[in-house]
């Protein structure tokens, strides 16, 4: 397998009038399984069919396995793709398809070709499918034939653009937990593209954010969700959204206390929480869903209307107005009734504040804010910094 560093990437279309990609900078491990993640729009198809030499960047580098590849002919780069339509040919059998690739890009023989299909159609679960065609398979099959294409090139990068959507839910979760598990068997540098946000934390083992064609935000899953470098990547990541209400920064030598300006809340942070909110006299708030609960008896908490109560099994969902949208992930036990007035509390731990202009984390660790690092050792800044 392969390193991949994309350096200082740009795309443009409509000669230059839309930006698609921006000033994109990110590396990825030899064996490391990365995925991009953002909404509709924000460019990381493009940046995928860029690195597959699909298309060709308006500026800046593709580096594959230490090479600069940004000028070569898809064709001749050992990368291998999966389409959310799976890609198949429908007058082909599931071998041929699977052979194809080979046939196109290696001196192997018949023999040496059709063996390597079968170990891979074993290894895929679909050896009994071989001889049947595309439109005999179901979808599940059919994405299993797509991966199994990719999977038999033996090439150094595999990139996979939303391979999923098409899949039900219990067939989507299952197809995801098989493409992990194939990664660590083959150790595959992997670039994995979705719209869904649980799909890139669950299976990456770094995440990449993008928002309008520029990076947000890059770093294992669990950091990225805890520690978020702006509103953007605090909102996008997680569900239920994380709850984010506007306040007013008032501090002190006792602490800082924030203030609702268009709901009634007041909360205090201690002292060393100063530095952050030095300057600013209103901020963004943000509190996760899960991070906050009905305040006990003896306990300080801010009051609060329930305007709906949302059960979902295990946990309820308390919509609350405090702002527009603002939920309590709580135990299904709590049950209050509609209407009905309860005390919330959450740790001054699990608080993040956001400039309320920029959107920037004011409450982000700035030691792992400042640079990512890349495998070559440079250093990478975060767009969002």
């Amino acid at each position: 397998m392969a390193t991949v560093r994309l350096e200082n990437l740009r795309k443009t279309f409509d000669s230059g009038r839309l930006v698609a990609v921006d000033d994109l900078s990110i590396s990825v491990d030899d064996g490391e399984f990365l995925t991009v993640v953002g909404p509709s729009g924000c460019g990381k198809s493009t940046t995928l069919r860029m690195i597959a030499g699909l298309e060709r960047p308006t500026s800046g580098r593709v580096v594959i396995g230490g090479e600069d590849v940004t000028d070569t002919h898809a064709r001749k780069r050992d990368v291998a793709m999966v389409f959310q339509n799976y890609a198949l040919y429908p007058h082909k059998t599931v071998m041929g398809n699977m052979e194809f690739g080979l046939r196109m890009s290696t001196d192997l023989s018949k023999e040496e070709r059709c063996e390597r299909v079968r170990e891979t159609a074993e290894m895929m679960d679909i050896e009994e499918l071989l001889e049947d065609k595309p439109s005999e398979l179901s979808g599940g099959q059919k994405q299993r034939v797509a991966l199994g294409r990719a999977i038999v090139r033996e090439p150094d990068v595999f990139l996979f653009d939303e391979p999923l959507s098409n899949l039900d839910a219990k067939l989507r979760t299952t197809m995801r937990t098989e493409i992990q598990r194939l990664q660590d068997e083959l150790d595959i540098t992997a670039i994995y593209v979705t719209h869904d946000q649980e799909e890139a934390m669950t299976m990456g083992d770094k995440i990449a954010i993008l928002d309008d064609g520029e990076l947000q935000q890059t770093g294992r899953p669990t950091d990225v969700y805890d520690d978020p470098a702006n509103e953007f990547v605090g909102g996008f990541v997680g569900s239920p959204s994380m709850n984010v209400l506007d306040a007013a920064v008032t501090t002190s030598d006792d602490g800082v206390t924030l203030r609702g300006t268009r709901s009634d809340f007041e909360y205090r942070l201690p002292a060393d929480r100063v530095p952050a909110f030095e300057g600013h006299d209103e901020v963004r708030m943000g509190i996760r869903p899960e991070d906050v609960r009905v305040a006990a008896a003896d306990e300080a908490g801010i009051e609060a209307t329930v305007d709906v109560v949302e059960p979902i099994g295990s946990d309820n969902y308390l919509y609350l107005d405090l702002g527009p949208e603002f939920i309590a992930r709580v135990g299904s036990g709590v049950t209050p009734a509609r209407g009905s007035t309860v005390r919330i509390a959450f740790d001054e731990a699990d608080v993040h504040a956001f400039d309320a202009r920029t959107g920037e984390s004011l409450t982000r660790d700035r030691e792992s804010a400042e640079v990512a690092d890349d495998p070559a050792g440079e250093r990478l800044e975060r767009t969002a910094d």
